[in-house]
């Protein structure tokens, strides 16, 4: 017992030993990181942008089953730095948005274009988008709701 105790104590200490390597650390950094860090670091100091919507909640009334309903969130950036959009997430795969990809530079709108399938889903539908962004909360939620007319089943 004592000698697996031993071997595996050397095997421990040699893969530590190897493991720390002669390479130096300041090489591996890459000059194009280190100046996307500070373009960065610069916006931030500038002020975190602010997002703010024409509307938060679009309402599409009653619509039959099997329609498309779409609508368009209108984003202003009202903060002081660009704004990132780096994902919009649905809370359901009937729902899909489509987010401006490129930053939204301070004072100027981008159009979040939302769609709705309504087959197979009758009756009352609330959706919600989250988008993760650069803002100071991260993530924002938009939400669409209506009533669908389900389909007559012809028997």
């Amino acid at each position: 017992m004592k000698k697996i105790a031993v071997a595996l104590a050397f095997m421990v200490s040699a893969g530590l030993l190897v493991s720390c390597g002669q390479g130096n650390a300041s090489s591996k950094v890459k000059k194009e990181n280190v100046e996307n860090a500070e373009k960065r670091d610069n916006s931030i100091s500038q002020g975190a942008p602010v997002i703010s919507f024409d509307k938060e909640e679009y309402d599409f009334g009653t619509v039959k089953e099997g329609e498309v309903v779409e609508t368009t969130f209108i984003v202003t950036n009202t903060g002081k730095s660009d704004l990132v959009i780096t994902n919009a997430q649905a809370s359901c795969g009937c729902t899909v948005p489509n987010w401006p990809k490129e930053p939204i530079a301070p004072g100027k709108t981008g159009e979040i274009k939302v769609s709705f399938n309504t087959s197979g889903k009758p009756n009352k539908q609330s959706k919600s988008i989250t988008l993760t962004t650069n803002t100071e909360k991260g993530r924002e939620i938009l939400k669409i709701s209506g009533m669908v007319t389900p389909k007559n089943k012809e028997a």
